[in-house]
């Protein structure tokens, strides 16, 4: 039985899904507490209304291992986003908001199809400005036999009291730590305040689930896995996160140091992030995370095509 079982039983998960419809009215789901009234279909910063929109709802084995394992992440990509990375590879989706528009009872369908298909865990990929439409779909749900552990995979650009009616319920976290200044932040991505909000989540999630946890099969039960992508120039601040999350999180998190950036979007055209990495940018970020002791989590090799010799 998953945590979430005990808070529908003593209805309390009724109640965060009123307390997250309410915040609707007046949207404040993330940090640009755009204000807007989405019950209305008021549309602010991520560019969503009131029903949820999805691009895909599908087996994924392209996930870190534990979390694919060998049937799949029933992985549910949304619509929309918090953030406007320059150099986002799904674009589409998250800015230019391709999807289906769908009822919250659709939606726990949804869900209850990836459970049947033998998924591991449900991966609600981009989640955050949906969060009271997948707390109701979660309520909707329970009663028909869902029991996968959810996993939210986020930007790690979320605010403490919305992470807050997250608590019991969501049972892994996969968050991106993308830069450790705010400049590059708001020039990448449009995130204002990203560096001091984003540490603060982190470790509200690590305080909700602990480090990862993994059955005898190796699938992940519980926990924090932080994804840091590498940029080109240093601009993700990879010698001050890594260290960072060492001090702060503990050395026995996981990372996903991830070398796959591309200039993808409007990065082809942007001086210093219109190219792949270099080897010798990748290999300065493996030498961080080493020299931080974070001896976690996942390397990749540095995609020839991608990168630069």
């Amino acid at each position: 039985m998953q945590p979430y079982h005990a808070l529908y039983q003593s209805g309390e998960l009724l109640q965060r899904v009123k307390e997250g419809y309410r915040r609707l009215a007046a949207c404040d789901l993330c940090p640009h507490r755009c204000g807007v009234n989405r019950i209305r279909g008021e549309q602010g910063r991520c560019r969503s209304g009131f029903k949820p929109r999805i691009a895909s709802a599908n087996l994924h084995r392209g996930e870190e291992p534990p979390i694919s394992g060998s049937k799949g992440s029933g992985t549910i990509f949304f619509s929309g986003c918090t953030l406007s990375c320059v150099f986002c590879q799904n674009f589409p989706i998250s800015q230019q908001n391709t999807g289906e528009t769908i009822s919250t009872l659709e939606l726990a369908r949804r869900m209850l199809g990836l459970q049947q298909r033998g998924a591991h865990n449900l991966n609600l990929v981009t989640p955050s400005h949906w969060l009271p439409q997948l707390l109701a779909a979660l309520w909707l749900a329970i009663p028909q036999g869902f029991r996968l552990p959810l996993v939210w995979n986020s930007s790690g650009y979320e605010t403490m009291d919305a992470l807050q009616l997250l608590d019991g319920v969501v049972s892994l976290y996969l968050p991106d730590m993308k830069y450790s200044d705010d400049l590059q932040a708001k020039e990448l991505s449009d995130a204002p305040g990203y560096t001091a909000i984003n540490r603060l989540a982190v470790q509200e999630m690590l305080r909700q689930v602990g480090p990862l946890q993994t059955d005898d099969h190796g699938i992940a039960t519980r926990g924090l896995i932080v994804r840091h992508l590498v940029l080109p120039q240093g601009r993700a601040g990879s010698a001050v996160t890594l260290p960072w999350i060492a001090k702060h999180l503990g050395q026995e998190t996981h990372i996903a140091l991830m070398s796959q950036y591309f200039p993808a979007h409007r990065a082809a055209a942007m001086c210093g992030i219109n190219r792949g990495l270099t080897h010798q940018e990748y290999d300065a970020a493996v030498s961080a995370l080493e020299d931080a002791g974070l001896e976690n989590g996942w390397v990749q090799e540095l995609d020839e095509e991608r990168g630069s010799v």
